[in-house]
């Protein structure tokens, strides 16, 4: 039994959702978002999406999980958006943006342009005595988790010191160093 896929989901107002066959489309104040389905069945029904899976294989009861969180994310997405936040910890790390190109100085002999996707916003924001702030926005979830993996890709955080590339709010393992020998 899928505990997940068997909940409904509540469409806020302003959210429309139109079902064609193994597409949902979901419209909103924020944008549209598209979201093919398989193996499952998706009805609205009283201000709500409720999807249903026509046998019990192990492949439908996983897809039917699945299926619910996309379009849960797809509607929460149009009416509310997502965003995250990374800092560039270490000394001289830098971020601008330029347009849609984001421009990095990460402790490296050359800077490193990285072309961010039309769907996401990308700001930067540096206060002396932080560590520099990246800022994703985007109604698409996936999108967004998959260009901030990018960024943090480039320069992931070291368990020694901190230095990287980290979510904001992350808590880091932290290792000791060496000890001096006497």
């Amino acid at each position: 039994m899928s505990r997940i896929g068997n909940n409904p989901i509540a469409i806020p107002s302003g959210v429309e959702i139109k079902v064609d066959g193994n597409m949902v489309a979901v419209k909103g104040p924020k944008g549209e978002l598209n979201q093919s389905v398989d193996l499952v069945s998706v009805k609205v029904e009283d201000g709500q999406v409720i999807l249903s899976r026509s046998g019990e294989t192990k492949e439908e009861k996983s897809m039917h999980g699945l299926y619910r969180s996309l379009i849960s994310n797809c509607i929460e997405g149009v009416s509310k958006g997502f965003k995250t936040e990374q800092e560039l910890v270490g000394v001289g790390y830098r971020a601008t943006v330029t347009g849609q190109l984001l421009e990095l100085n990460l402790g490296f002999s050359h800077t490193i342009f990285m072309q961010i996707p039309a769907e996401v916003k990308v700001s930067t924001e540096a206060v002396k005595g932080k560590p520099p702030v990246v800022t994703f926005e985007s109604i698409d979830k996936q999108l967004l988790g998959q260009v901030a993996a990018k960024l943090r890709s480039l320069r992931p955080p070291e368990p020694y010191k901190g230095k990287g590339i980290k979510y904001k709010g992350e808590q880091l393992r932290r290792k000791a160093g060496k000890t001096a020998a006497k």
